[in-house]
């Protein structure tokens, strides 16, 4: 299963719930990263995401997105792959 890393703060909703649907197909590790904590790593998710929201999913290399994305790749059936490969 591909390396999930997420970029989180402490009372987000949407990080929840895309932790919730990763949980739901099988991921059993979740790097978060806080960046409610750790301003530099507010800045580093910027700069390699070009966004400013959390949740900010990375699935091995790949940058997913927010929720709304991860919920589209599910959808589509494209989110299963991604994590198998």
């Amino acid at each position: 299963m591909s390396k999930v890393i997420m970029y989180t703060t402490g009372f987000c909703p949407y990080c929840k719930m895309a932790e919730k649907l990763l949980r739901s197909k099988g991921v059993e590790k979740i790097k978060e990263i806080r960046i409610d904590l750790d301003p530099e790593q507010r800045s580093e998710m910027m700069n390699k995401t070009g966004r400013r929201t959390v949740p900010q999913i990375y699935i091995g290399e790949k940058h997913v997105g927010g929720y709304d994305d991860l919920a589209r790749l599910d959808h589509l059936g494209e989110l299963m792959p991604l994590l198998a490969s």
